[in-house]
């Protein structure tokens, strides 16, 4: 059975990087640090550092421990918040992740349901490339993640939900107004474009786009992954970018924004939340799956 004091001095000797650092970070004698360090790895039946002068480097168990004691590290810390958030009559906290066109796609809807059940509650949101998002999930520093789904094979530890499905167009602003109403990329491909630049599933499927319909991805394009970015210059410019159309709804709904049918996007895109496999989520993040299940359009 591994003590809980011996994992968070551990990981306290992990973010200093030293034994004696460690010391100073808990307040307590280096003695006492190495005593807890040396008992932690006879209860584990490994090394979990290589010593030097420079100070420790992580074992391949020593990295695999670093993830739980992160992991029990964020849940004691969101325990006491939740406590104290319960006392004044406020429910959870909530941390999700997030890349932006998933975020936007899902969430606000859920939020707005979610404020008329529950009333008041403590939601924190990130936005980061998938690969961090899987990383924060098994670090406990978010619960849930809305990305794209259905695109790649999961690890055994995650799991994924699909909630919805937005088609892909092509979106520009009033100085393409001359645009018809479908096009091919091939038809378009010679415009300037405003394209994602993380290497992640949306980027993968708009590039998948360009390859259905054998046209080079334009190497001369803005790469850009902010959505309130790409948007505002479409709108104020001759450039162009594909969106899905809920990621551009707002603007297409006041019309500063067109969409354009693409005759090569036979797919649309897959959006839900991942998970880790097998963990109980808290009370509100149960709240906030219930309301995209039956909000769901599948």
């Amino acid at each position: 059975m591994i003590d809980p004091r011996a994992l968070r001095t551990f990981l306290a000797v992990c973010t200093a990087r030293s034994i004696s650092g460690g010391a100073r970070l808990l307040n307590i004698s280096q003695p006492s640090v190495s005593n807890a360090i040396a008992q932690l790895e006879q209860s584990v039946g490994a090394a979990l550092f290589e010593r030097s002068r420079a100070g420790v480097v992580l074992t391949a168990e020593g990295e695999l421990l670093l993830r739980r004691a992160e992991a029990m590290d964020s849940l004691l810390r969101e325990a006491s918040e939740e406590i104290r958030l319960v006392r004044e009559g406020v429910a959870g906290p909530l941390r999700v992740g997030g890349t932006p066109g998933a975020l936007v796609s899902l969430l606000p809807d859920a939020v707005r349901t979610l404020e008329q059940r529950v009333g008041r509650f403590s939601l924190h949101v990130v936005e980061r490339p998938d690969h961090d998002l899987a990383a924060m999930l098994v670090a406990g520093e978010i619960e849930l993640a809305f990305v794209t789904t259905g695109i790649e094979e999961l690890p055994d530890h995650l799991e994924e939900t699909t909630f919805s499905r937005d088609p892909f167009a092509l979106i520009v602003g009033p100085q393409n107004a001359g645009l018809p109403d479908a096009v091919s990329l091939t038809e378009v491909s010679a415009m300037n474009w405003v394209l994602p630049a993380a290497r992640g599933a949306f980027r993968r499927q708009i590039d998948a786009l360009f390859m259905a319909a054998n046209v080079p991805i334009p190497h001369d394009s803005i790469r850009c992954d902010s959505l309130l970015s790409t948007k505002a210059i479409v709108r104020g410019s001759t450039r162009v970018t594909i969106l899905p159309m809920k990621v551009a709804a707002a603007e297409l709904s006041i019309g500063v924004l067109r969409a354009i049918a693409i005759r090569e996007a036979g797919f649309s895109r897959s959006i839900g939340v991942r998970k880790l496999k097998g963990a109980r989520p808290s009370r509100l993040a149960n709240l906030l799956l219930d309301i995209l299940i039956h909000s769901s359009e599948l």
